[in-house]
């Protein structure tokens, strides 16, 4: 069997996968056009993939070879799940592996936001540390505020369980379901989605992207936001629209925005949201940890092999196509 592999991924992964006897293909430039991809996807059997490239119909048509597809990441949104299940094959992410690195990331931006430290950071470094101003960018404190979180899952909840042991936050949430780990161990409440904007003192994206919530966070929904709230978004971009969220903040609708994602990714050079002071925005390094990589490589690898032996893929995104 012939796994077609993007990226160079951490050396567990591939080593679990060449002592399963499985044939790995790497290519010999990882800047891949387009066509070039195509190609190898064409000559493997199972995928694994490294980035954001879309699993399609017409992707799918191409490639009537591929039999199963193992993503290096949690979110899943690349792939059309319809597609795949028509077609039985398995689609396989990376759960849990990462979910404290991508918190860390998301209650690091809050904090940063929140006391200003890029621009503070940046002023340093071009030798403009200035008199002592005590008005000039002041920070805020998390002291008792409410986090309200979008999406409370795994990530979700570590966020939520750092921001009350640190700061004693209230925590609310919105999500599919009620989390009753959630409401037990941190006191969450359930809420509305009206309510989660109208409370929220830090307002923190940690939800599974679907295309009916392509910039569900925009103008409206700023508009409806505390004048001190903090935006956090590390887990799409799509759930942003930018230009409304850089409006929001200059016409001082919400505090603050940190972002590991951005709409468009990656951000453009020259975006006016990079000039704010009460911004801080990272390349999407949510998972960039050793800890991290190597559990995704190892997950990845995992899903492989299982589905190399005719079993269930341990971490599978869509498991009806068992059914």
């Amino acid at each position: 069997m012939k796994v077609f592999i993007n990226k160079r991924i951490p050396e567990i992964g591939i080593q679990m996968l060449e002592e399963s006897g499985l044939e790995i293909i790497f290519p010999e430039n990882e800047n891949l056009s387009h066509d070039e991809w195509l190609k190898y996807c064409q000559n493997a059997d199972v995928i694994l993939n490294v980035g954001q490239q879309k699993y399609d119909k017409e992707f799918f048509d191409e490639c009537p070879n591929i039999k199963a597809i193992a993503l290096f990441s949690v979110g899943f949104d690349s792939v059309d799940i319809e597609q795949a299940n028509q077609r039985k094959i398995p689609i396989g992410n990376t759960p849990d592996v990462l979910s404290r690195a991508t918190s860390d990331i998301a209650f690091l931006l809050m904090q940063s936001v929140a006391r200003r430290a890029s621009y503070n950071f940046q002023k340093v470094k071009d030798d403009n540390w200035g008199d002592f101003d005590p008005l000039h960018a002041l920070g805020q404190e998390l002291y008792g505020k409410t986090l309200g979180i979008f999406g409370l899952g795994r990530i979700g909840f570590e966020m939520a369980e750092k921001c009350k042991k640190a700061f004693d936050m209230n925590i609310i949430y919105h999500n599919r379901s009620h989390n009753e780990e959630a409401e037990k161990e941190l006191g969450a409440k359930y809420v509305s989605f009206e309510e989660l904007i109208a409370q929220s003192d830090v307002l923190s994206v940690h939800a599974n992207f679907k295309a009916e919530q392509n910039e569900l966070f925009n103008s409206s929904v700023f508009e409806k936001m505390k004048s001190n709230s903090i935006f956090i978004n590390t887990a799409r971009g799509g759930f942003h629209n930018q230009a409304d969220l850089y409006n929001a903040l200059i016409e001082k609708k919400i505090w603050g925005a940190g972002l590991d994602v951005t709409n468009p990714e990656p951000i453009l050079h020259d975006d006016p949201i990079l000039e704010l002071s009460n911004v801080c925005v990272l390349p999407h390094i949510g998972s960039a940890t050793v800890e991290a990589r190597n559990g995704m490589a190892k997950s990845a690898a995992e899903n492989i092999i299982a589905f190399s032996r005719r079993e269930k893929m341990p971490h599978c995104a869509n498991p009806e196509v068992y059914q």
